[in-house]
């Protein structure tokens, strides 16, 4: 078994003994081309930060398109049409430092962009999301570039570059 607590419902032991889950995470785009992201410490070492996409856990019954807008609603208060969301347009499996352990996440990437100003509500945040993030923010691809702490994906600010030039239909294969 695990040496720690499973993080969450939706996660599950692996085979290999290592807690995983499917997640379903949202490249959200302003309509001037920001990225919508979300920063986060280590709850173990606070000295420890990340930036990363919205998103999270597929819950039981879900398929990873409804969990992506979910999981957007309840990050940041933006309901999403499904339908509106292309992708999935890149994939991951992940070994992440979580938890005082490490977790398994196998990610969908879906992309969206919004038309006008929205209001960010963090009010849905579940109490490990209250204990551990610390905001969201709409960055520009530069400012994202410069950023002195970990992204995740690593790759982001490569594949937000060329999506936000529209999305050509391939699925990225991220490390």
């Amino acid at each position: 078994m695990t040496s720690f607590d499973l993080p969450g419902a939706d996660w599950e032991v692996g085979e290999d003994g290592v807690p995983w889950r499917r997640a379903a995470r949202v490249l959200l785009f302003s309509a001037d081309g920001r990225l919508l992201l979300a920063t986060s410490h280590d709850l173990h070492d606070p000295s420890r930060s990340w930036w990363f996409t919205l998103g999270g856990g597929i819950e039981a019954g879900e398929d990873a398109r409804t969990a992506a807008v979910r999981e957007v609603e309840e990050e940041t208060g933006i309901e999403l049409d499904p339908d509106a969301l292309l992708g999935p347009v890149a994939t991951r499996s992940a070994l992440l430092d979580f938890a005082s352990g490490t977790v398994r996440q196998e990610e969908e990437y879906y992309l969206a962009r919004l038309d006008g100003d929205v209001h960010l509500d963090r009010s849905r945040w579940t109490e490990l999301e209250r204990a551990s993030m610390d905001d969201l923010r709409w960055m520009g691809l530069d400012e994202l570039s410069a950023v002195d702490v970990e992204v995740f994906p690593p790759e982001l600010p490569e594949l937000a570059a060329r999506l936000l030039r529209g999305w050509d239909g391939e699925l990225h294969i991220l490390a």
